[in-house]
């Protein structure tokens, strides 16, 4: 199956199984411990139920709407996603260029593959940057300064990864980036030709963000020990101030998963923020993003803007997301099923089927407009 063949988000994830080395898809594809909460995500939409209309006039639907602010062509944008360069060579180039020819956001992670500039290279109009807060402040200055020169126009700061949850699948599989020449690993790749002559055309296999601009960081045996120990665990919502100060642009706070700290971010000057458990990827047993949406919603009112990350497979789910208040949805998994299955051709063809989806549940709950939809949209518990 190509993947214009491509039906489903799920088609596409299947392809990408075949063509990337498992360490790799396996990475993309975990969650914390039991993966109960990376579960829970995906099963929790499906508990919400749509109110069937007919007999109203479907025509002239539209999709676009705004996030911060910026105008986008349907409320998704891809989420950063760290090795995002490991599912295709040069990924997150290529991942920009898709979401910016769709009208969509494209989110940058701190521990990409390629760099800030990387990215800045190959698109004409503004990204945004994902900041992971490190010990080495003078590298997280570094970085902010970084994303202002490249010009992009919002800074995502993600606050529920001081600490690593541990992936079992990564640890068995012994993840690392670039990738260790173990037996092991060897064949893992070796099972994957297509994967190997495009890395092989591409000098970009480490995380370009890091090498070369952190402190004491000059080779990959240096990368590795401080990627391990830079995480800071001290991160605080007094470091929002100067961070926000530093930037002096759009501020959207990511991992908000509790009403009381949706409260307290109203006053941390942030401009959004994101209800998200990190794909599921830290805290094992804590709540699906869907499932705490409407009470974030309804804890912070229309005082700041509230977005969704985790769980989103289809376009359904991103109505279901908007219907409950969020402005802005993103899409983790979806996009890099879409890059390991067939590059940039792939993410295209993940935001059609999601554009797709959307479009035609929409018209068949009877809207035309997706900034009319709401509760109203949903059934209630029946």
């Amino acid at each position: 199956m190509s993947v214009e063949q491509a039906l489903t988000i799920a088609d596409l994830k299947e392809r990408a199984r075949r063509r990337v080395p498992k360490m790799f898809f396996d990475y993309a594809d975990s969650g914390a411990w039991t993966e109960g909460t990376y579960r829970a995500n995906e099963d929790d939409f499906h508990k919400v139920k749509l109110r069937q209309r007919v007999l109203v006039d479907m025509s002239n639907r539209s999709l676009a709407s705004e996030m911060i602010g910026e105008k986008v062509s349907m409320p998704v944008a891809l989420a950063p996603t760290g090795l995002t360069g490991m599912q295709h060579a040069d990924g997150e180039m290529l991942a920009a260029q898709a979401a910016e020819e769709f009208g969509v956001p494209f989110t940058l992670s701190t521990m990409s593959i390629c760099s800030i500039e990387d990215v800045r290279s190959v698109t004409t109009k503004p990204f945004w940057f994902q900041l992971y807060v490190m010990q080495d402040k003078d590298f997280v200055h570094n970085l902010i300064d970084r994303a202002k020169a490249a010009g992009c126009s919002a800074l995502v700061l993600t606050l529920d990864l001081q600490i690593l949850g541990q992936r079992h699948k990564d640890v068995r599989n012994g993840l690392s980036a670039p990738p260790r020449f173990t037996p092991k690993h060897l064949w893992q790749m070796a099972t994957r030709p297509f994967w190997c002559l495009d890395m092989l055309g591409t000098k970009r296999r480490t995380f370009g963000n890091i090498l070369g601009h952190a402190k004491g960081v000059t080779d990959l045996s240096s990368l590795s020990s401080w990627t391990t120990e830079q995480f800071d665990p001290q991160l605080s919502w007094k470091d929002i101030e100067w961070i926000r100060e530093r930037w002096g642009g759009k501020l959207i706070l990511k991992g908000i998963l509790d009403e009381e700290d949706a409260r307290m971010s109203l006053g941390s000057g942030a401009d959004a923020i994101i209800v998200s458990n990190h794909g599921g990827r830290q805290l094992d047993g804590a709540a699906s993003s869907i499932s705490m949406l409407p009470r974030i919603v309804d804890a912070v009112g229309d005082r700041m803007e509230v977005h969704l990350d985790g769980g989103i497979r289809s376009g359904q789910d991103v109505l279901k997301a908007v219907c409950y208040g969020a402005r802005g949805t993103y899409i983790g998994r979806p996009f890099l099923y879409g890059l390991g299955a067939g590059g940039k051709a792939g993410v295209r063809r993940a935001l059609e089927i999601i554009h797709k989806e959307l479009d035609v549940t929409m018209a068949l709950c009877g809207e035309r407009d997706i900034r009319n939809l709401s509760r109203e949209n949903l059934l209630r518990d029946v």
